[in-house]
């Protein structure tokens, strides 16, 4: 395939010649010293300085100028035109209908097919006309294109097609790619006021009233202006030498940076926020970094501004204020989004290529957004027991710059995990002053490191031995780590590396007797070093050392690996340091843990280690019930959070139950303890993953026996909500598969049954909106069961459960044929529901519509009961209608119950209860015209007329049907007289 054109093009020049533009032929003639030195200035220096340094500037240096100063890469534009990169993204284009919709591929599409024209460029300004084609929705569109540049890069851009974007529109694209591709066909002139100055007065004379006479009605009034202006000795205009011209380049005050529309930036930035998340909008501003990112990376100095202009929007969000009014934390995918603002921060702050003034301005900005009362805590909280961010970015890192931070362009395209919001991230980075560069480069432990992998390296049995020794000393020591976080990232990443060649050691008898000997002293030391100290390291957690001491130890010396894993385990509840460094009053892991240390020194990560050795920890044990029982109580002493807790029953479980082996009962014992603390941890907290938690702990008690089963069931109300122990747990444990895989007998299915209709009848008497339906269906094979089920769900119907699921569990009695009871519940339903006349649409119209046939069907009595209830909730003058047609197709009592007989007689409309039926309906038909009428407009008329004709045979069911409408009609016309249109159309249907 075609490689794409921004690949192609990226970096490549283009010049006037075939040489210049590298086409390959047997004989190229050598650039010329114009075209070299003419390049360069244009890339480097504004015009207006080439001006200010010569006095005169030859005609054909001028012409190479101009010429070399249009950008001669597709890459920027590229970026400038699409949220893709260029050089990664564009290649699958071909691929992605989305993609050739963007304003890029439109931009090369539209070149392509040969619709850019009257291409001109005068001095630093080009422009040129694109045609958009038609299509069958949109007729042909002329677009005027103008694009500024200066030193190789787009300054400005105009199109009249109406683009409101951040990005450029395919016009520019087109136009500025035609300039690129093909700047042999440009027609090239010198900056006008460099042809003005040729021309004598008459010329000008000439040239000035020509523009006029083509250009009058926009251009009069601002050219008499000025002539007034000019004319005026004293005028404003005249005490400046010279005149403008916005095709000479740039001066010498004028920022070289690309176009960016940075009031579309913002526009778009708070429209993103202001929808919360959603329709995309995350995605949205994940890819406005990400471009951001992109920009960095090509040291682009609208990387920062973009950057400047999102978090100005993000500082100015509204909900910031809400959450700190309420004292809530902000949502996780906002949190999120704070994260890559730091993270982006963190690149500039660190960029080695930033000038020291741009540095200071951006510690004003921090500053700045810092004073905000709303900026938020680092750990995304708007509580008071936290620190604000940063009063101030330390000056040595701004002032004096990072110069010894290299590959930083590399680091861009994947920056560092943000510890904290914006602020925090870059505090630290700037705590190294003048000592950044010995601190990232001679921290302590890379001497241990780099001594280590040498030794590793030399593989001899001396050199392996001393390697893990001093290796060892040196995970296991205090740790002081340096200031910065990349400086820390850089200590982490060499400990797990040495970890890591650690564990490709076979250990020996000299190996393991060194094993045991630093095993020893970390066990021996006191409570603030050793291996509590590891705690402090602040660099790989004690429990991935811990975890590689009890995996190697464990086949050597089974009961020390334990005593140091199990001390690991009991790690997590510290003494923490005090301001001065003594050790103050013991504190939980949360306020141990400041803001200023990396992510691996974080609660939810420090946990996530100590699973994984837990983990390791049960493996290990399988088979051994005292150990087993020591694990289990360590897990359940130091790991807080319910999802460690939970993969650790899982993994717990499916260790016991792997396939080639019986199930491990103690382990399974384990697996099942874990899962009941989990239950009872997330039972009254929200938990997104409770549901799959619930089904899980079933399938463990299941595996365990009947008796956890029993168990699980008597103690419902510990572990489960109402709901969850009637859909969940006992529906599964009444189930065919559960008997079927437990190979239980009668008695014990029925013992089990027994437990289960316990549960259900508790539940519905504390749920019985949720749980009354569940707990009828569980009893139906237990008579006096099913039976207090129904009494509870008539107890609630009164004041406690709602139509919807009175109609539910009234059609569930008609069909398990309880016709009574369905008819009973469907009248107490009735009465909890209200329909308006406009409700012709609403969910409950089919429970009235089956109620209202369930009393026709059971005889003259209850559907004569019913009626009242139907008129009294139902106003909808449809159903109504709908109701009253069924009531008189068949006679009531079609099904008979016990010694009743249907009479065969259909009801008459004169007599109750259809009498009643047959006036509600007509009144909520007039009724409902009335408001109909009140606000209808022209477009609803005929459906208007319709609904009278519905109306209409309606009212003919009455003897005296034909009157009323005809008085209804009559005054109908009287009272809405005043719409014409409307009444005509009503004399025409109806007289």
């Amino acid at each position: 395939t075609k490689p794409p054109a921004c690949q192609r093009a990226a970096g490549a020049p283009c010049g006037g010649s075939a040489a210049a533009q590298g086409e390959s032929s047997k004989t190229q003639s050598p650039e010329t010293l114009l075209d070299i030195a003419a390049r360069k200035v244009a890339e480097k220096w504004p015009f207006q300085r080439v001006e200010e340094r010569f006095e005169r500037i030859p005609e054909p240096v001028q012409r190479r100028i101009v010429y070399w100063s249009f950008p001669r890469s597709e890459r920027e534009i590229c970026m400038y035109s699409s949220f893709n990169t260029g050089g990664e993204d564009m290649g699958s284009s071909g691929e992605n209908g989305d993609e050739t919709r963007l304003p890029f591929r439109r931009g090369i599409a539209l070149l392509e097919s040969g619709c850019v024209d009257n291409v001109l460029q005068v001095g630093f300004h080009l422009s040129g006309t694109v045609r958009e084609p038609a299509t069958s929705s949109e007729p042909e569109l002329v677009c005027n294109v103008s694009v500024s540049f200066d030193r190789c890069k787009i300054t400005a851009v105009t199109c009249s097609c109406g683009n409101k974007d951040i990005f450029y529109c395919a016009h520019v694209v087109a136009l500025s790619l035609y300039r690129v591709r093909k700047p042999e066909l440009v027609k090239l002139r010198l900056p006008i006021s460099e042809t003005l100055f040729q021309m004598n007065r008459d010329q000008l004379q000439k040239f000035v009233q020509y523009l006029i006479t083509v250009h009058h009605t926009e251009v009069l009034p601002t050219a008499q202006k000025l002539a007034d202006e000019i004319l005026s000795q004293n005028s404003e205009i005249n005490q400046v030498h010279g005149a403008p011209d916005p095709t000479a380049g740039a001066s010498v005050d004028d920022e070289n940076c690309w176009h960016l529309d940075e009031e579309q930036v913002q526009e778009q930035v708070k429209l993103f926020l202001s929808q919360g998340g959603y329709h995309g909008s995350g995605k949205q501003l994940n890819l406005l970094f990400s471009k951001v990112r992109e920009m960095l990376k090509m040291r682009d100095s609208n990387g920062a501004r973009m950057l400047t202009l999102i978090t100005e929007q993000f500082m100015g969000d509204p909900r910031l204020a809400l959450w700190r009014q309420q004292g809530t934390t902000m949502t996780d995918k906002y949190r999120q989004l704070w994260d890559e603002l730091g993270a982006l921060w963190m690149c500039i702050v660190l960029n080695p290529h930033c000038k020291p003034e741009q540095k200071s301005f951006w510690l004003r900005q921090l500053r700045r957004w810092n004073s905000v009362d709303v900026c938020p805590l680092e750990d995304g909280n708007h509580g008071s027991e936290l620190t604000n961010l940063t009063n101030a970015l330390p000056q040595e890192l701004l002032h004096k710059g990072v110069t010894s931070v290299t590959n930083l362009e590399g680091w861009v395209g994947h920056p560092l995990d943000p510890i904290g919001t914006l602020f925090s991230t870059l505090i630290e980075t700037g705590r190294g002053g003048e000592e950044s560069s010995a601190a990232l480069h001679d921290f302590p432990g890379t001497r241990t490191h780099i001594y280590t992998h040498t030794h590793l390296s030399l593989k001899g049995e001396t050199f392996v031995s001393l390697a893990v020794e001093t290796a060892l000393i040196g995970l296991g020591q205090q740790r002081v780590m340096p200031d910065g976080l990349y400086a820390q990232e850089k200590v982490c990443r060499n400990e797990e590396q040495l970890l890591a060649r650690l564990q490709e050691v076979e250990l020996d008898e000299t190996l393991v007797k060194i094993f045991r000997k630093q095993a020893v002293i970390l066990l021996e030391a006191g409570p603030y070093s050793g291996l509590g100290e590891l705690l402090y390291r602040e660099s790989v957690p004690m429990h991935t050392f811990a975890k590689y001491l009890f995996t190697s130890l464990l086949p050597h010396d089974a009961d020390l690996a334990y005593k140091i894993a199990l001390r690991a385990m009991r790690l997590p509840v510290l003494e923490s340091m005090g301001p001065s460094g003594d050790l103050s009053r013991p504190h939980h892991i949360v306020s141990v843990v400041s803001n200023r240390y990396p992510r691996w020194f974080t609660l939810s990560h420090i946990e996530s280690q100590q699973c994984e050795l837990a983990s390791t920890m049960l493996t290990a044990a399988k088979g051994d019930a005292r150990k087993l029982e020591t694990v289990l109580e360590s897990i359940q002493k130091n790991i807080h959070s319910s999802s460690h807790i939970f993969k650790l029953a899982q993994d717990a479980f499916k260790i016991a139950t792997l396939m080639d082996t019986l199930p491990d009962i103690t382990l399974l014992k384990v697996s099942l303890e874990l899962g009941l603390q989990v239950m009872r941890m997330t039972l009254s907290t929200l938990n997104w993953r409770r549901r799959e938690m619930v089904r899980w702990l079933v399938t463990c008690a299941t595996e365990v026996g009947v008796f956890a089963l029993d168990s699980i069931m008597q103690n419902w109300f510990t572990l489960f909500t109402p709901t969850e122990a009637t859909s969940v747990v006992a529906s599964t444990v009444m189930s065919n598969s559960t008997i079927v895989r437990l190979h239980l007998d009668c008695h014990q299915q029925e013992n089990l049954a027994n437990s289960a209709r316990t549960l259900a009848l508790q539940c519905a008497m504390k749920d019985p909106q949720n749980c009354a339906l569940s707990a009828l269906t569980l009893c139906e094979k237990d008579h006096i069961a099913f039976e207090t089920a129904y009494q509870i769900v008539l107890d609630a119907a009164a004041t406690g459960m709602n139509y919807t699921q009175l109609f539910t569990i009234a059609r569930y009695m008609e069909h398990r044929g309880y016709p009574m009871r369905a008819y009973k519940l469907a009248t107490l339903a009735l009465t909890h529901l209200n329909l308006s006349y406009n409700q012709d649409t609403h969910p409950a119209i089919n429970d009235v519509l089956w109620a209202c046939a369930l009393s026709h069907s059971l005889g003259k009595n209850e559907l004569a009961a019913v009626i009242p209830l139907v008129v009294k909730s139902v106003k909808c003058a449809t159903v109504l209608s709908d109701i009253l047609r069924r009531c008189t197709l068949t006679t009531p009592g079609m099904v008979a119950l016990h010694s009743r007989r249907n009479s065969g007689k259909l009801m008459s409309l004169d007599k109750a209860p259809l009498r009643q039926l047959l006036d509600a309906t007509i009144g909520a038909y007039i009724n409902t015209t009335h408001s109909r009428l009140t606000h209808i407009s022209p477009r609803h008329y005929s459906e208007f007329i319709e609904f009278l004709s519905k109306a209409r045979e309606t009212f003919l069911m009455a003897h005296d049907g034909h009157i009323q409408f005809t008085q209804f009609i009559d005054n109908l016309k009287q009272i809405y007289k005043g719409k014409k249109k409307l009444m005509m159309l009503v004399r025409e249907r109806f007289g």
